[in-house]
């Protein structure tokens, strides 16, 4: 454990040791691999021009998968994680659902709000075109369903529920027969369920007219993503040893398990199947048994900036997806956006490759968040949604 004056490097300013601020029983590799996913889906949302993207910052055109259709699956595993630690001792009473309810309503509304924000009066889009799934949505309502899931089931029954989820999404979605009698598709299509039911139930408020990546019907495979999470936090405040070396089996099994099922089940972000599921769970557990095996075994300490990072994981999601719209929206005289002007002041240059231009935005943009996670916990600021 490093010494509680132990210098930044980078701001050359004493920064508190990271336990102090939370509770006893958290894996600080947890909050590290919290900050690191955050710091990645900055990253991988925010380029300079969409027009050019280094590969793996982008994700697949649909089935199979890039480094980029990691990073969401890892945050709702972490949520998982994150439910086992702050649910360990909690009572299933009133109270305690209240809680779980108003903090489900906050993540939803917090993502309409962001889906719904013009700069003209009444400062919201028309209610036709107003996109009603998201991000911070999907993440309440996983987070709405697993937590009361994890207050009342023991880990076999919990193993039961997610197994049952994903192959009966699986049969679903692949062998149940369409409203009109016709064969089911996988394919970004007509005849695909999760589009038909999204489509039924939001009509023109998705991403796409006929399709959103965090549509109501995909939702129900990510509880299992989220489940995974709390099944490995209890794993981790356990009192098992070896845990590393156990959660390195895990996660190559799933990982195995997942590529196994891609075969007969594509692994697909889009519509978030159960091949998916399980292969990016077992590379969040492997990264995560590293991390822990170097963190908290051998006491490296390390990440630090990703560390604080977590501490405000989705206020700093939220902040950054609300400021990268204002810089869209912002139009000069010129006509140019904010972001464009910017863009094409600071970074785009003859002798800079497109790609690299765009990337250095991204990760510009990003450590502007980065900057904003350092005051925010040197003054012990905590904003829980």
């Amino acid at each position: 454990m490093p010494n509680p004056t132990t210098s930044d490097p980078v701001l050359n300013q004493p920064l508190p040791e990271l336990r102090s601020v939370v509770a006893p029983n958290r894996i600080e590799s947890v909050d590290l691999l919290r900050g690191l996913t955050i710091f990645a889906m900055i990253v991988v949302n925010n380029p300079g021009d969409w027009g050019n993207v280094f590969a793996p910052l982008l994700h697949a055109p649909w089935h199979g998968y890039t480094p980029t259709d990691l990073v969401f699956p890892f945050f709702l595993f972490i949520v998982g994680c994150s439910i086992a630690f702050a649910y360990r001792n909690k009572q299933p009473n009133a109270r305690t659902y209240r809680k779980i309810a108003v903090r489900a309503a906050k993540l939803i509304g917090l993502g309409i709000f962001l889906g719904a924000f013009t700069l003209t009066f009444p400062f919201f889009k028309a209610w036709a075109d107003i996109r009603l799934p998201g991000v911070l949505q999907r993440i309440g309502l996983v987070f709405l369903i697993t937590a009361p899931l994890a207050l009342h089931f023991r880990w076999k029954t919990l193993i039961g529920i997610a197994a049952a989820l994903l192959v009966g999404y699986w049969v679903w979605v692949m062998y149940v027969p369409l409203p009109d009698g016709g064969a089911p598709t996988l394919e970004r299509a007509p005849g695909n369920w999760t589009m038909i039911v999204d489509k039924a139930i939001f009509g023109t408020h998705t991403w796409q007219e006929d399709y959103d990546p965090e549509g109501l019907a995909s939702t129900l495979p990510a509880i299992a993503t989220c489940i995974i999470g709390v099944l490995v936090g209890r794993f981790l405040v356990s009192n098992q040893t070896n845990k590393w070396t156990t959660l390195l089996a895990i996660g190559g099994a799933l990982l195995g398990i997942g590529h196994l099922w891609n075969v007969e089940f594509p692994i697909n972000k889009a519509l978030w199947t159960s091949s998916f599921v399980l292969a990016t769970a077992g590379w969040a557990t492997l990264i995560l048994a590293v991390i822990y095996y170097l963190q908290d075994v051998r006491g490296i300490q390390f990440g630090k900036l990703f560390k604080m990072m977590g501490a405000n994981a989705l206020i700093l999601y939220f902040l950054s997806s609300f400021i990268a719209k204002l810089l869209y929206l912002i139009q000069l005289p010129s006509g140019a956006t904010l972001k464009g002007a910017i863009y094409d002041t600071v970074f785009v240059h003859d002798w800079m490759a497109p790609k690299l231009s765009s990337f250095l935005f991204a990760l510009g943009f990003t450590l502007l968040f980065a900057a904003l996670a350092v005051v925010l916990y040197r003054r012990r600021i905590f904003v829980k949604v």
